[in-house]
């Protein structure tokens, strides 16, 4: 494709008056870049070369960074996950972007921070509890995917918007099979709010049973499908479990009562839906490795945030849990497995996000990069290369309503130092992960490095400012 360069000049020589910055230009532009510069893609295949891994990303929804058996965990087991985490490399110190879902699947998809394309928090049916609006301008990782030559496909939680155009379908993904809302009332009749939003691609459906069990067996046709062609694809394999409501099947609680004995009704709820969405993806990989596939592709595991104490979740040694800016609110279990590629059982002390995980996919599948994002891709620390650690700011986000007033809390972090506040109306503290892993003990305001993370915080939440994360100006009166 040729490159129209007078365009990209007229907008440099347009950013590059007082106050605008070489960041402004490449935010402003990077979707127009990213159409430009990036060529027209032909599948391998059809250039006679080797052809591209396939990519499998599974996302689990408020999975405890303690809630698997390979990660700590004495009263549940989770042969399948266990078994993925040691076929590949295991992070201890992986984030996600968020404490919360939608948040962090914007980072998931665009390799931004989520308030830097407009969703600092939930996207919810009602406009008065709605928290974010994914912008229009930013470019989702199916897309690039696509001009790489992939097929692309989300199974599962959509969770960042409901009506066009902030549809699956219209944000590059070829495929759509699963759920466009943010949590299920019932993982049986599948509704929110008593609307169904179970999709196939843009048509309504009706599915019966357990949400899980519908997921697993999408992804196994999906795979199995795309298993004929000769063309590569990527997976976006994005569980509802083992997010509230707590309900599991009958027979999978039936059984965690029998064998865990004394343990308390609500955490075999919890265990038991962990363990069947185990099974399930125990189920997908199995159908991976049935269809051939399995030493092409590139499986990747991890959650949208911590897990939720307040139903049994687990997060380890970690304080706090999701919905915090603790350590346990936003640390999550992750592993990546690549035959041939990835050594199995090793393990890092790396800190990476799940924006991270954006460019990471794009390096691993050829997919070109040609504008700036947040995210830092960790391929070169998966191959086994030496990849020195980034001295950088690293800023988190969430912003709701109900108790919490409309108002927005942060995280910030820079090398071992972390200055948080677990709600709007607590102070900032400032704490030192090293030497206090479990944030009790914080510092001063004196301290110099408060002011540091301060002052990166204050200039990250102007920078977020400019982006819109309603889709309509909104007067809502009253209550």
């Amino acid at each position: 494709m040729k490159i129209n360069t007078a365009d990209i000049d007229k907008e440099v020589r347009n950013m590059s008056s007082p106050g605008n910055t070489r960041r402004d230009f490449l935010k402003a532009t990077a979707v127009g870049v990213a159409t430009l510069a990036m060529p027209e893609c032909v599948p391998a295949s059809e250039k006679g070369r080797a052809r591209r891994t396939n990519i499998v990303l599974i996302l689990v929804d408020d999975l405890g960074y303690g809630d698997l058996s390979s990660y700590g965990a004495k009263d549940m087991k989770t042969p399948n996950l266990d078994r993925l985490i040691a076929g590949g490399m295991r992070f201890d110190h992986f984030y996600a972007n968020c404490p919360v879902c939608s948040p962090t699947r914007a980072s998931l998809l665009t390799g931004r921070y989520p308030d830097l394309v407009g969703v600092p928090g939930v996207i919810r049916t009602h406009q008065r509890s709605n928290w974010g609006y994914l912008s229009p301008q930013a470019v989702l990782l199916p897309k690039l995917l696509k001009r790489a030559g992939y097929h692309t496909a989300i199974v599962g939680k959509w969770h960042l918007g409901l009506t066009s155009p902030n549809r699956p379908n219209e944000r590059g993904f070829d495929h759509f099979h699963g759920f466009l809302g943010d949590m299920m009332d019932d993982y049986y009749n599948h509704r929110r709010h008593g609307i169904n939003y179970m999709r196939l691609n843009n048509k309504q459906i009706a599915p019966k049973g357990h949400a899980t069990d519908l997921f697993s067996q999408w992804a196994i046709d999906y795979i199995t499908e795309r298993a004929k062609s000769k063309q590569p694809f990527f997976l976006y394999l994005a569980y509802n479990a083992p997010h509230t409501p707590i309900q599991p099947p009958k027979d999978w609680l039936k059984r965690i009562k029998s064998r865990e004995k004394g343990i308390s009704d609500k955490r075999a709820r919890l265990v038991a839906l962990i363990e069947h969405l185990d099974d399930g993806i125990g189920k997908v990989l199995a159908a991976l490795k049935e269809s051939g596939e399995s030493d092409n592709t590139l499986v990747i595991f991890t959650s949208d945030n911590g897990g939720q104490l307040s139903v049994g979740a687990n997060n380890g040694p970690l304080n706090g849990g999701k919905g915090g800016m603790y350590e346990g609110g936003i640390r999550v279990p992750m592993c990546a497995v690549w035959p041939n590629k990835i050594q199995p059982g090793s393990r890092s002390n790396r800190v990476a996000l799940t924006m991270g995980l954006f460019p990471t996919i794009c390096e691993a599948g050829g997919a070109g990069l040609d504008y700036e994002i947040d995210g830092r891709s960790i391929l070169p620390t998966l191959l086994g290369k030496d990849q020195p650690t980034e001295e950088r700011f690293l800023f988190w986000v969430r912003r709701e309503g109900g108790g919490y007033g409309g108002r927005a809390y942060y995280a910030v972090r820079y090398g071992d130092w972390k200055l948080l506040q677990n709600s709007p109306f607590e102070p900032l503290q400032l704490y030192n992960l090293k030497d206090d892993p479990q944030e009790k003990q914080p510092s001063g305001k004196k301290h110099k490095m408060y002011q540091k993370l301060f002052t990166a915080l204050r200039n990250h939440i102007v920078e977020a400012g400019a982006v819109p994360w309603q889709r309509y100006p909104v007067k809502l009166n009253g209550f």
